[in-house]
């Protein structure tokens, strides 16, 4: 099992992987820590199962995290990761 500071660590590590990838299709200034927030703001009732939360990261589309971005360039939120 892991502690909380190795499963922290391989959830960067996870959006860190998957920033590259978008940087790879042309969405160079994506970072981790966004790709963290986007995946993250639909979990309202606490972190869910771990294969879950990789799941979710593992099958974000840019068309989705351009959606979450317009929809809070929108409303106006700041981005805080």
């Amino acid at each position: 099992m892991l502690s909380p500071e190795e499963l922290t660590r391989s959830i960067e590590e996870l959006c860190h992987s998957k920033a590259r990838e978008f940087a790879l299709l042309g969405y160079d200034n994506v970072t981790g820590p966004e790709i963290w927030a986007c995946v993250s703001a639909r979990y309202k009732d606490g972190l869910p199962a771990l294969h879950r939360i990789v799941n979710d990261i593992l099958s974000l589309k840019p068309a989705r995290y351009m959606d979450w971005v317009m929809v809070r360039a929108i409303k106006g939120e700041p981005f805080d990761p």
